[in-house]
């Protein structure tokens, strides 16, 4: 039987990730459906011999995406033409070949820096609302995209548990030392950045195609409660660092394209007296994603309970818009730094909410799950699966995490 994400990569997606077997060691690979092609073996077939130097073939044995992702975007895609011809004769690459069960997926890149940023005009509104009850966007979402720099080394990838975080919160007119109780989660989406770009040297928007290697899925987890207290006046610290989850699987600009569209983003509205030459103007495109955020609860393992439908096109800014404003000021961009979209919410109200702090109003309603549980945020157990696909083959596969309980003090 194929595994539930399987047609998320046929032939038209051609992913990145590392992975390793019992056979080899952590390396770059493909994926066909449930077929993961190590690379590193297929480079010593000499089927790629014709293609390339020694200097591409050389990337493939490195136990991170970094070095190919450095790749001018021509070696990118005559690699991608012929990992797309070998494919379509995987009985021929025994040896090179594991069914996706008998892999492990490790962290795709050595992430340089992690900025998060806030895209979405529906979760700030709502997110807004929902901590102070006032539907507004904060005075410079319209000017720029609203950021944040996260901390690299709590990224983790997809399927690594964390125990939930201790941390300083209000509770009962004090302030408090114990595990949050108001965990939650963010359907977000990442760019990975590939080429580097020159400090003191911003990259006109025009240019940051050139700098993106690929899209995907992230989970930027929450504790709602100590956010609230840390946050003013200069936003989030503890209560977004203990953990981060990617999906393994970088998806490459290449394969997006058919996805793309000037329809797939939402008509931008001048700001009063505002400039904004930086930004990509009235022929800006973006991607369609279809995305969905699930929980699973401890007690029914099997029983997946879907909470949000979004889709990536609702982002007010795009990733190159996100690239262009953290260059502006001559900061420069490092391989493998992760650019996130904050959370991903759309326009339909409780079935698009990306996050729980927005589906229970700040922890003031329940939502119920498929075995009749109700939650208000996160317990101990829980599971989170985000995935997303654009259509034709081209997918994400998932994004999870599991809430283990906090660790003594």
């Amino acid at each position: 039987m194929p595994s539930e994400y399987a047609h998320h990569f046929g032939i038209n997606n051609i992913p990145y990730g590392i992975a390793s077997s019992s056979k080899h060691p952590p390396s770059v690979v493909t994926r066909l459906q449930d077929s993961v092609l190590f690379l590193d073996p297929l480079a010593r077939t000499g089927l790629l011999s014709g293609h390339f130097g020694g200097e591409v073939l050389e990337t493939f044995g490195k136990p991170t995406l970094n070095s190919l992702a450095t790749l001018p975007k021509d070696d990118l895609k005559v690699l991608r033409s012929a990992l797309q011809g070998i494919l379509k004769n995987l009985e021929k690459l025994q040896g090179c070949v594991e069914p996706i069960e008998n892999v492990r997926m490790h962290l795709p890149v050595e992430v340089g820096d992690f900025t998060d940023f806030s895209c979405s005009a529906d979760h700030m509104l709502n997110a807004g609302e929902s901590v102070t009850g006032l539907r507004n966007l904060p005075p410079s979402f319209r000017y720029l995209p609203v950021g944040y720099i996260s901390r690299a080394s709590g990224v983790k990838v997809s399927g690594t548990p964390f125990h939930r975080p201790w941390g300083q919160y209000r509770k009962d007119g004090s302030v408090v030392w114990a595990p949050t109780e108001q965990l939650d989660y963010e359907l977000e989406m990442a760019c990975i950045i590939g080429k580097p770009s020159k400090f003191g040297t911003r990259v006109k928007v025009e240019d940051t195609a050139e700098h993106i290697f690929g899209i995907v899925i992230l989970n930027d987890w929450s504790a709602r409660d100590i956010q609230s207290l840390e946050m003013p006046p200069l936003g989030p610290m503890n209560s977004k660092s203990f953990c981060t989850s990617v999906s393994p699987w970088v998806i490459n600009p290449e394969a997006l394209a058919p996805f793309r569209s000037t329809g797939n983003v939402p008509a931008r509205e001048e700001p009063p007296n505002g400039v904004m030459t930086h930004f990509s103007g009235p022929g800006r495109e973006g991607y369609s994603v279809d995305l969905t955020a699930s929980v699973v609860s401890p007690k029914d393992k099997d029983s997946k309970t879907i909470l949000c439908r979004s889709n990536l096109s609702t982002m007010y800014w795009t990733f190159e818009d996100l690239i262009a404003h953290q260059t502006c000021n001559g900061a420069f961009l490092r391989t493998g730094d992760i650019l996130a979209t904050g959370t991903v919410t759309g326009k339909e109200k409780k079935t698009s909410h990306g996050c729980l702090l927005e589906l229970t109003a700040g922890g003031k309603q329940s939502y119920g799950l498929n075995n009749g549980e109700t939650r208000t945020y996160l317990e101990d157990g829980d599971s989170v699966i985000l995935d997303g696909i654009s259509g034709e083959g081209v997918g994400f596969g998932d994004c999870t995490g599991t809430v283990l309980p906090a660790q003594k003090d």
